[in-house]
């Protein structure tokens, strides 16, 4: 048998290519088209269809960036087609290489129907099938002309990520706008040969299945008359029946195919855009529902829902009616596919909350899957949060996207810091784009991990990133893959009927502890520190406006403001998408951002401001409210009182330069050039700085990744580093502080270093007026400690890591994510560096230079970074942080002083003290919500954890008349397994596992 596979691929492809493919489309008229160009912004519907446009031709330029023009197509289907399948082909000058990526349009009927969306892969409209002929056409087109920002090859700086800087320069040519016969079997017979031809290249060059396919793929070229393929396409097709009908092998591989379009709530578009992208795509599959009975498609992201609901009530409703229909499935629970890495603890539990919350309410329906393919990591934290939220499974997919490590599992079961284990399945397909080439399912297959004990994997089907979604040709390519022989079988199905089959076939699965750290897109941990900010100063905003709220509720008749906070959580969490809190957006995302997180800040300090009035009353005593869980010098967790004296910190002169800082509990000595060389646990009689090395040491990186500007930051960065030790002022400030200044390159940071009196901590406010570009700045904190390990803060928790790079899994989290702390220890001693908005650091581990044995270790907080992709000005301008060096620092300690520099003491007067709503009287268990319930019944809901990592038993106490105590999921509804806690009059005792989270609803007496 001579080896001719080759030539008759190459044959394959040009036939395909340059005869049977466009002889899909035998015959075609021109339609009329005029169009109108909205102003500015987006208009409604009825005002699109009812502007008057003007004449455009096909060829024309047209779509200036961000958008919007309403194109009126019309014209009369030829009486000689009736009986014909005829489509309206609108092309407004797409790539079909960007689906998601440019230009999209959204097709209405003159009424204001919506039809379906038009992208770069669904060109097509269906006007008849068949017509009678004479049929008079007229549709419109709201088409957005969202500018290509993404170019692979290189990612350049460009200034169209901004309405504001984009210009008006139009983007788009007009490219078709026709009427034309379908020919429905030639449209197949591109299809049969695709399986066909992709099968064949992915089987063994010795597989007989491969020269069975080859030589009926050559019987039907040659069948095909390349001047008359309709009429001889049926023949071809013929030819290739045997071929497409041999079943599949007992043993093949099972792939359930959800259909899918994975839309990013903001990214290289803004947040306004998105809903329009929702509104097309759902559109579009709705549409494909009703042509394709055996298709299924599942849509994540409860925000999106409510997008379609509010601004598309014509495309809800067909949306509501395929839901009903069990094909159109509300996925994942949560109210976006957020990052997971630097959301709060209660963030994300209330994306859970307000996820699942929506899809009950809207369509009954209960989410048992977390749903999150291109999330950048799982926190270690997790699981428990999946859990309480009453689901059970998690589907992610961009662990494929790791560097350095392949991921050994891809159903296996997940255990978090509490040793909660949630059953997980991470594609072998590699993408949550799966388009049903036969490259893909031969690749899930091969790649799968759990052969042998399992068969069963997912493959999100449909475009996605920029939405798009399943195309009736994946659909075509599933249903001839349901069962052919050579390929894994391929059947539509929703994602619980995937993970039900998944789990049940596979009871046993192996377990992964711990986080699951992506080693890419490291970067996003510290990329838009201003938007980051807004989330953390959000987060903790949320925690007092709910707990004064609440306190004032039951104690004064406050009015609690269910709908305000119902508003801004939604808000927050919209924002914790994964490409909008990573930093990985255009600038217009970011610009919206910031102003949006002003506008949440205003409005919820007014809340505080008027409970902690209410609270308070008329008088002029001095009163401190505390917020944080944890008392401070005579002030309750939850409640106000006065404000405690302090003793004096001396500032003196240092010998040599500099100056130093003595409360009594810490002497920090800071040097000529601004530098801690010294902070001495005067009780331990113990050093914290590392011999001959200096801590509050800014150092500056190049930083220009090999891809990914704003998303990564690549290990070589490493490799030069600027020490800024240059000071243009060390001075003493105040009673307690001393201030330095420096400039690099065109920025300059202020810094002040307070030790305030009968604090075990030295303050450091940084501010940055950044200018740099390219560049990493980061803030380094050497100790004297030895620790194999060190613990940062995670969701309702904390989580270890190693401090050495034995392996290539630990050399490969050079760059991680912290909440409020980062916390390392010997036995009897510890340090701890705490922040008030920062997520990225390192840390790393270093023999002594000064000839003694024992190693030290460095913590360095990641301040700032400059990438031009996809905002070519990030973070240019004035920046502020606060950290805290606490030395002596057991992890108690670094959780209290974590929530300390968080969440300040406010200070107003009023008649007298206020008592909070609940004390615990252990430290070890940190209360993070105090609530109202959610359906407005006046129950209080009170969420705490244990969150030293060990067992605690805990006595809470209540400050008001309380009926009877549950234990609630993170939804506020019963847990029927769980056992009242006991309970004697306004005392709660609870029993706590390491890390555990519990959540007890109170009805009111």
């Amino acid at each position: 048998m001579h080896d001719d596979r080759n030539l008759v691929e190459a044959r394959l492809k040009r036939v395909l290519d340059e005869r049977i493919r466009p002889a899909v489309y035998p015959h075609s008229v021109p339609l009329d088209v005029a169009v109108w160009h909205a102003p500015d912004e987006p208009v409604p519907v009825a005002e699109g269809l009812a502007a008057e446009p003007g004449p455009i031709e096909v060829g024309a330029r047209w779509g200036a960036p961000w958008g919007t023009s309403w194109f009126r197509v019309t014209g009369t289907v030829p009486e000689e087609w009736a009986g014909r399948t005829v489509e309206a082909i609108l092309d407004l000058g797409f790539d079909e290489n960007m689906p998601g990526f440019q230009c999209e349009g959204l097709v209405y009927r003159p009424d204001g129907t919506p039809v379906k969306g038009l992208n770069p892969r669904n060109q097509w409209v269906r006007i008849g099938a068949p017509v009678a002929g004479g049929e008079e056409v007229r549709l419109h087109i709201e088409a957005a002309s969202n500018p290509v920002i993404l170019d692979y090859h290189p990612f350049l700086p460009t200034q169209l990520g901004d309405k504001e800087t984009a210009g008006s320069e139009p983007q788009y040519t007009l490219t078709r706008m026709d009427l034309a016969v379908l020919d429905e079997t030639v449209w197949h017979l591109v299809i049969d040969l695709e399986v066909l031809g992709e099968l064949m290249a992915e089987l063994p060059v010795e597989s007989a299945r491969r020269w069975d396919i080859l030589r009926a793929v050559e019987r039907a070229l040659d069948a095909v008359d390349l001047q008359d393929v309709g009429g001889t396409a049926e023949a071809a097709r013929a030819r290739l029946t045997e071929v497409l009908t041999t079943p599949a092998a007992p043993s093949a591989h099972r792939v359930s195919a959800v259909g899918h379009a994975h839309i990013d709530s903001a990214w290289l578009w803004p947040l306004r855009e998105t809903v329009r992208k929702v509104a097309r795509t759902t559109s579009n599959m709705t549409a494909l529902l009703d042509d394709e009975p055996d298709f299924v498609f599942a849509m994540s992201q409860a925000q999106q829902w409510a997008w379609v609901k509010e601004h598309r009530p014509e495309v809800w409703a067909r949306v509501k009616k395929a839901v009903a229909d069990g094909r159109f499935v509300p996925a994942g629970g949560m109210w976006v596919e957020s990052d997971t890495n630097m959301p709060g603890s209660e963030a994300m539990a209330r994306q859970f909350v307000h996820g699942k919350r929506f899809f009950l309410d809207e369509f009954g329906i209960e989410n048992d899957e977390a749903w999150l393919p291109d999330t950048f990591g799982f926190a270690a934290g997790l699981p428990q949060i999946i859990k309480a939220a009453g689901s059970k499974w998690l589907l992610t997919q961009k662990i494929s996207w790791s560097q350095t490590n392949k991921f050994p599992h891809h159903t296996f079961q997940w255990e978090g810091i509490d040793g909660t284990r949630i059953f997980t399945h991470f594609p072998p397909v590699d993408t949550y784009n799966c388009s049903m080439k036969g490259s893909e399912i031969a690749h899930a297959a091969r790649n799968f991990k759990d052969k042998g004990v399992a068969r069963h994997s997912l493959a999100p089907t449909g475009w996605g990133d920029g939405g798009g979604g399943t195309t009736r040709e994946m659909v075509a390519k599933a249903g001839r893959l349901r069962d052919l022989e050579g390929s894994a079988t391929v059947v539509w199905e929703t994602p619980r009927a995937f993970f039900e089959k998944a789990q049940a076939a596979y009871p046993h699965p192996p377990v992964w502890v711990g986080e699951l750290y992506l080693e890419l897109h490291r970067a996003t941990l510290t990329s838009q520190a201003r938007t980051k900010q807004g989330n953390r100063r959000s987060e903790h905003l949320l925690r007092e406006a709910e707990l004064w709220a609440a306190t004032a509720a039951l104690r004064t008749g406050f009015p609690y403001p269910y709908e305000e906070l119902d508003r801004i959580w939604k808000t927050v969490l919209l924002h914790q998408f994964h490409d909008i809190l990573p930093g990985s957006s255009i600038a217009w995302v970011h610009r919206e951002a910031r102003r949006t997180y002003d506008r949440i800040a205003e409005e919820l300090t007014a809340i505080v401001e008027a409970a902690q009035q209410a609270l308070a009353g008329e008088g002029a005593t001095p009163l401190v409210f505390n917020a944080a869980p944890h008392p401070r010098a005579g002030v309750p967790a939850g409640g106000a009182g006065l404000p405690a004296a302090q003793d004096a910190t001396a500032v003196t002169p240092r010998e040599g330069g500099g100056h130093v800082l003595d409360n009594g509990l810490l002497r920090v000595e800071i040097d000529g050039h601004g530098l801690v060389v010294s902070a001495y646990d005067l009780a331990a009689e113990r050093e914290s700085v590392a011999p001959g090395r200096a801590a509050n040491l800014l150092q500056l990186h190049p930083d220009f990744p090999n891809m990914w500007d704003a998303w990564d930051v690549d290990a070589f960065y490493r490799n030069t580093v600027t020490d800024l030790t240059d000071a243009d002022e060390v001075t003493a400030a105040g009673d307690a502080s001393v201030r330095v200044v420096r400039t690099f390159g065109t920025s300059r940071v202020t810094q002040l270093l307070t030790l305030a009196p009968g604090e075990r901590r030295l303050l450091v406010d940084t501010e940055v007026d950044w200018h740099e570009t390219e560049k990493f700045l980061k803030l380094a904190f050497p100790l004297d400690v030895h620790a194999e390990r060190y613990a940062s803060e995670t969701q309702f928790g904390h989580f270890h890591r190693p401090t050495h790079t034995n392996t290539s899994w630990e050399a490969a989290k050079f760059e991680a994510c912290n909440h409020r702390f980062v916390h390392l220890e010997e036995p009897g001693w510890g340090v701890a560096v705490v922040n008030d908005s920062t997520y990225g650091h390192d840390v790393t581990r270093t023999v002594r230079e000064d000839g003694d044995l024992g190693t030290t270790t460095t913590v360095r907080v990641s301040l700032l970074r400059a990438p031009r992709f996809p905002d070519p000005e990030t973070d240019q301008g004035v920046h502020r942080f606060r950290h805290a060096l606490v030395p002596g620092a057991g992890i108690g300690d670094a959780v209290r002083e974590g929530w300390r520099i968080n969440v300040p003491e406010r200070r107003t007067s009023g008649a007298g003290e206020v008592a909070p709503l609940v004390t615990v009287d252990q430290d070890a268990v940190v209360v993070t919500a105090v609530k109202l319930a959610d359906d407005g019944s006046g129950d209080v809901v009170v969420r705490f954890h244990e969150a030293h990592g060990g067992r605690a038993r805990a006595t809470l106490a209540l400050g008001f008349e309380a009926a009877s105590v549950t234990v609630t999921d993170l939804l506020e509804r019963p847990l029927p397994e769980a056992p009242a806690p006991a309970r004697d009059g306004d005392r709660i005792t609870v029993r706590l596992r390491p890390f555990e989270l519990v959540t007890l609803r109170f009805a009111r007496a």
